[in-house]
């Protein structure tokens, strides 16, 4: 599979071995052309991990083997490598790696990470997200299309209430918007102004969004997953490569640029050259924090005018104060016709 080189990353040495591996069979991609790419995004996705405990996607084997989440960092770490330690939903802490520089990315991809899976904190303070992450995730019947028909209504309902956001594909069918944020609450209540957030997008439009959790009462319609800001749950960083034949990316976007994107267009051998061109259109995302005041108070009169409270968790997660039961609506029926 070819000698092990070493590559220049930010003017460290980061070896990698077996370079000529192939990940992406259709398209004869190697471990190389992956390194190559994040070093051509280098100051972007450097950005997008800076200072934040993050969770490694590997495919040691590429996108046809298996794959595995890498939450605790290696026991062979190099001094170089930060790390950071959180606590899972359990209580149970872990260090992380914390990548706060290039190098970092390209000894992860030396392990086969593909996808970076930053928790949204920083080292100095794990317990309080600064970016708020929400994830427009298609359903059955639905595309890329209708998440951006969701997306721009989405960017009304954060700026009728305070915040802007940053629009992303997902690098498949769906789009992310982030949020960054003061660094003044904690998961619970950024989950909070999340439900908030996707229930104001499902009254403006009923037929096209939804918030339930339970997937028999989706519809065709595109799902604002909002427990992707319970404590443990990532989503994709900017510029991470997603496990799919063709390579995709996961690639920031202006608004104004959202209606024509193809997603399929963003791919390790594309973004490259839309870098080259256009450099990090997320760059001054860190310029400013917002407040999450507005959504709160939301989330306030929904519960007090509308009655809507919490939402489930996960099923791994302990059971939470206010949270209502984690059954799916046709089991708790048929439970309440047929005690027996």
């Amino acid at each position: 599979m070819g000698a092990a080189v070493e590559l220049d990353a930010g003017g460290r040495a980061v070896r990698l071995s077996n370079p000529d591996k192939v990940y992406f069979p259709e398209k004869g991609y190697t471990k190389r052309d992956v390194a190559e790419y994040f070093l051509a995004v280098g100051p972007g996705i450097t950005r997008a991990l800076n200072h934040r405990p993050t969770t490694l996607q590997r495919f040691v084997d590429g996108v046809e083997g298996d794959f595995f989440y890498q939450k605790r960092a290696p026991k062979n770490l190099p001094e170089w490598i930060a790390t950071a330690k959180i606590a899972f939903p359990s209580g149970r802490p872990a260090d992380e790696i914390c990548p706060t520089e290039l190098a970092a990315v390209i000894w992860a991809a030396n392990l086969g990470t593909l996808t970076f899976h930053p928790w949204p904190v920083r080292a100095g303070d794990t317990d309080h997200p600064d970016e708020l992450r929400i994830d427009l995730d298609p359903q059955p019947g639905t595309d890329y299309a209708d998440a951006v028909t969701a997306a721009h209504e989405l960017r009304s309902v954060l700026e009728d209430h305070g915040v802007r956001g940053w629009p992303k594909t997902s690098g498949g069918r769906g789009m992310h918007v982030f949020v960054p944020i003061e660094p003044a609450w904690t998961f619970v209540e950024v989950r909070r102004a999340a439900i908030a957030a996707g229930r104001e997008l499902e009254r403006r439009m009923p037929e096209r969004v939804t918030t339930a959790w339970w997937k028999e009462e989706r519809g065709e319609r595109i799902f604002v997953d909002f427990n992707q800001t319970a404590r443990d749950r990532t989503i994709a960083s900017a510029y991470s490569v997603r496990p799919f034949p063709h390579a995709p990316v996961s690639a920031p976007l202006r608004w104004d640029e959202i209606d024509d994107a193809e997603p399929r267009d963003f791919d390790i051998r594309t973004l490259p050259v839309r870098y080259a061109e256009l450099g990090d259109v997320h760059a001054d995302m860190d310029q400013e924090a917002f407040r999450l005041d507005g959504l709160l108070e939301l989330a306030d009169r929904d519960e007090k005018e509308r009655g809507l409270g919490d939402m489930p968790y996960p099923p791994e997660y302990p059971k939470m104060p206010g949270e209502p039961k984690r059954v799916q609506p046709s089991r708790a029926r048929h439970d309440d016709e047929d005690p027996a």
